[in-house]
């Protein structure tokens, strides 16, 4: 069998320089997805989010008044078909673990992550023609469909609609009883940022479990996809330095400066940059 590695990781290049509107979010995450799970059957998984493409354009022209606008019925139509007749569902047994957050791994087990399953949704979406981005909701990833007006759903909890109260509730859940609905608190997600925010949830898992190299892999591979994106830069620095790779943590804390040549954070950066060098020497 061959390496799948540098296909996979060429495709995150490439995704890395088109426009965030253009990307196929769906096929990207599958790209993240092959790095991790390299013997997983991804043809086969490829093969089913063409499946719920086409059953979601056969879905919208089936549903004229949901076609027109009507949100709520979109909403309905939408968790009909990922959460009913494609059995999807957020893991709350096992949320912490990986294979949540890998797309392959998520179509195998028709169970993930708040975001994973988002991109299913805003992948379904996108077939039937329909507006939708994700939310950047503090510590729960909510999808949002608009049109006339908008319509914010809980994709983890299998589709429902959250109103006012219920997202204040949930808000407090995840922010501290003190924490109250602002006007950032549903602000849209751009499709690379929320599979930045999907593969943040291996990084972080990595670095929980001591995995430092492969935390700094995953970072890197965020790379791919996001080469401006200067906070990941610095982050793999870091990591190479704690890892004892002198040079790479050079390079990596050049580009950060390149990208962000000002701020409190630069000027740390510059003065790390002057002690690894030193160290070089």
């Amino acid at each position: 069998m061959s390496n799948p590695l540098p296909e996979a990781r060429a495709a995150l290049e490439a995704a890395g320089q088109i426009p965030d509107a253009e990307l196929d979010i769906a096929a990207v995450a599958l790209q993240f997805a092959r790095v991790d799970a390299p013997v997983a059957d991804w043809h086969a998984a490829a093969q089913h989010l063409t499946d719920i493409a086409r059953a979601a354009v056969e879905m919208a022209a089936a549903d004229a008044e949901a076609d027109a606008g009507n949100l709520p019925r979109r909403r309905a139509a939408l968790a009909e078909l990922l959460h009913g007749r494609f059995g999807y569902a957020g893991d709350i047994a096992s949320y912490d673990d990986l294979s949540n957050a890998n797309l392959l791994k998520v179509i195998e087990r028709r169970r993930g992550l708040p975001v994973a399953l988002g991109i299913l949704w805003l992948h379904a979406a996108d077939a039937a023609g329909w507006e939708a981005h994700g939310v950047d909701f503090p510590g729960h990833f909510l999808v949002a469909l608009s049109g006339r007006g908008q319509v914010v759903v809980d994709v983890f909890g299998g589709g429902g609609q959250l109103d006012a109260r219920d997202l204040r509730a949930l808000l407090k859940t995840f922010a501290g009883d003190s924490a109250e609905l602002g006007p950032d608190t549903l602000a849209p997600m751009g499709k690379r940022a929320v599979l930045l925010r999907l593969q943040n949830n291996i990084k972080v898992r990595r670095l929980r479990d001591g995995d430092l190299a492969g935390a700094v892999a995953c970072t890197e591979d965020m790379l791919r996809l996001a080469p401006d994106a200067a906070p990941l830069w610095r982050e793999a620095g870091l990591m190479h330095q704690r890892l004892g790779h002198i040079t790479a943590a050079i390079l990596n804390l050049e580009r950060f400066l390149s990208l962000a040549p000002d701020g409190p954070q630069s000027a740390r950066v510059k003065g790390l940059l002057d002690e690894l060098r030193q160290r070089l020497n």
